[in-house]
């Protein structure tokens, strides 16, 4: 089950609106068991995982165990449901850590193999699989996809100079991870502020995973991205998504949809910006599930506000800035302890001289 979760991971930024699926096909044998075949959900969700590993294995399939990192399908959607597949193929037992919430799922692909005979066991790693697709799963019960803070900070949490001197504050080592947490997210997200101060490309730079670049989003209420920035210049290779209010001005609109842009108009909140929570239901209708945000202090202290940070992925350098530097988190309004945002620590690591931190949500 670890190895068809593994495989999962390898469909994280690429499969959505889907999940991310394992299958791995197990055949006993009196020598010890072989792996027939393997797959994970390619990209835009389809084929499926199951599908994948039954091409790959073939006629082997037959009496073998299928170890799934979710319940199979049994609905016909743009490709045919997968738990009908495995029974046609002759696989003999499955395995399987959850259920699939999807209404179109919930169980009823466990209830289609048993009901053809095969014997189903239900609940192996079910913590590890629910982790892996919790954007999935938040875009279905909170209309809304996970949410990864990513930080890049000095010791005492500034992401730049009093003059505004931030790059760079980490080591390339911390910048190639950071570019890996890209490929493995569906979407990149910034507010205007970081868009009109750096220009940045927000592309995944990694050799050999450009084509895994995640969508890009830009808040933007009054639409003042500059079309000659490197967001918009590169919309066409790259995905670019800008949010912005409901009554944003017709002209800029027009010319960044005619370089490549999509618009997504939502409501505005209470500060005049976009609504961060209406922001994050526009993604996921549009199929977002999995966003890293990279913004500056003010996004941050937003989406905290809102206690929409799922996940923290922290990068520290040894190095101090002092309290005329830019904060990371910009004030959002715990004035007390009790209003804090919590989370805990799951993994520390070394890159080069920095440290990376990585925080879940505090249940």
């Amino acid at each position: 089950m670890r190895s068809a979760l593994g495989l999962a991971r390898r469909a994280l930024g690429q499969s959505w609106p889907n999940p991310a699926v394992g299958c791995v096909l197990v055949q006993p044998g009196d020598t010890g068991d072989r792996v027939v075949g393997r797959g994970w959900t390619q990209p835009g969700g389809r084929p499926h995982g199951e599908t994948e590993a039954l091409a790959r294995a073939g006629a082997a399939a037959r009496g073998a165990t299928a170890y799934v990192s979710l319940e199979p399908c049994n609905h016909q959607g743009k490709t045919p449901p997968c738990a009908p597949a495995l029974v046609k193929a002759g696989v003999v037992r499955a395995v399987i850590p959850i259920e699939d919430p999807d209404p179109r799922v919930s169980g009823r692909g466990i209830a289609h193999l048993k009901e053809a005979g095969i014997e189903t066991v239900v609940g192996i790693c079910a913590d590890e699989a629910t982790v892996l697709n919790q954007g999935f799963f938040l875009r279905l019960s909170h209309a809304r996809p996970l949410v990864t803070l990513k930080l890049a900070t000095s010791l005492d949490g500034r992401i730049a100079t009093g003059a505004g001197e931030s790059q760079w504050i980490t080591g390339s080592l911390s910048r190639r991870k950071a570019h890996l947490l890209r490929a493995e997210h569906d979407a990149v997200m910034v507010g205007i502020g970081t868009a009109l101060a750096d220009d940045p490309a927000l592309t995944c730079r990694l050799d050999g995973l450009a084509a895994r670049s995640p969508v890009r989003v830009v808040l933007d209420s009054r639409l003042r991205l500059p079309v000659t920035s490197r967001l918009v210049a590169g919309a066409r290779e790259t995905p670019l998504w800008i949010v912005t209010r409901k009554d944003a001005e017709a002209a800029p609109r027009d010319a960044l949809e005619r370089a490549g842009a999509r618009i997504i108009a939502v409501e505005e909140g209470a500060d005049g910006r976009v609504d961060v929570t209406a922001a994050l239901e526009g993604l996921a209708q549009a199929g977002i599930t999995r966003v890293m945000t990279e913004g500056g202090g003010i996004l941050a202290g937003g989406l905290l506000a809102a206690g929409l940070v799922d996940r923290v992925e922290w990068f520290r350098a040894p190095t101090v800035i002092g309290g005329d530097g830019r904060a990371a988190v910009e004030a959002f309004g715990a004035k007390a302890l009790a209003d804090a945002a919590a989370f805990e620590r799951v993994s520390v690591g070394n890159f080069g001289a920095d440290m990376l931190e990585s925080y879940c949500r505090r249940p």
